[in-house]
């Protein structure tokens, strides 16, 4: 599947706590699972899907810091994770600095799309760009390196008003560094189904944007929390719980729809 260029999906929205991380760990591990071969780059200072993916902190000597200011390239970087044919580019705190670094830099928003358009970034047929809950450079390196932006979105009730803010600035992005970036799709996290508003929240996200959202729900779901205390994709941790099961047929849309993308290209 992966003969042409690789696909680049950003995992972002600026409000934390909605799924973002636990779904590009566990989108990366199913797309790994059926033989795409992987790869996650952490943008986030925070390094939850490092952490998440058992990467240990000294095992980041090389991060996505060295990527954003040039100093290494994805070879150095990508670190295989406990998931076969699934590679990480760990994040450090050395991270919050880099928006002070490259500010002054004419290319700063183009640091990350020039690492990932280097050769040793072609071997991976997928790469997940993993955001830091806020629009800043990070997030702007993201979008200006992306084929297209995967949005988790919490089933709340501020879950609407959040998703303007971020389609507004996926249309900023599109406007002034990335004209081809589209959205790949929205995806319903932490789905209660005993919850009358996480029902009225879908209907309502469905009604707005149609077939952008996927059909598969996430639910909230015990197991998928506790995986990354262990350092596992709720997918290996537990594949046979709800969530683990939801995030595979997650995985199974989205090749389905990059199927039809390039029939329709």
């Amino acid at each position: 599947m992966s003969t042409q260029r690789n696909r680049i999906i950003t995992v972002a929205n600026q409000k934390g706590g909605v799924g973002k991380t636990t779904t590009a760990i566990n989108l990366a591990t199913a797309l790994a699972a059926i033989g795409e071969r992987v790869l996650i780059i952490d943008l986030d200072p925070q390094g939850n899907a490092s952490t998440g993916l058992g990467i240990d902190r000294r095992r980041r000597e090389i991060s996505s810091y060295d990527l954003m200011i040039g100093s290494h390239g994805v070879a150095d970087a990508a670190v295989l994770t406990v998931v076969p044919d699934l590679y990480i580019v760990p994040s450090t705190m050395d991270l919050l600095g880099v928006e002070m670094e490259i500010a002054q830099q004419s290319d700063r928003v183009f640091r990350l799309k020039r690492a990932l358009a280097q050769p040793d970034a072609q071997q991976f047929s997928y790469i997940l760009i993993d955001c830091p809950p806020s629009f800043n450079l990070l997030t702007m390196n993201a979008m200006a390196a992306a084929d297209s932006v995967l949005v988790p979105l919490q089933c709340e009730f501020f879950a609407l008003e959040g998703l303007s803010q971020l389609l507004e600035t996926v249309d900023q992005v599109r406007r002034t560094v990335n004209p081809t970036l589209d959205i790949q799709g929205i995806v319903l996290t932490m789905f209660d189904a005993r919850n009358n508003l996480a029902q009225q929240v879908v209907n309502d996200v469905r009604t707005h944007l149609g077939e952008k959202v996927y059909h598969t729900l996430i639910p909230r779901n015990v197991r998928v929390s506790e995986a990354p205390s262990y350092g596992k994709p709720a997918i290996l941790y537990d594949l046979k719980c709800a969530g683990s099961q939801a995030y595979l047929q997650l995985a199974s849309e989205v090749i389905q729809r990059e199927r039809q993308r390039k029939i329709a290209a």
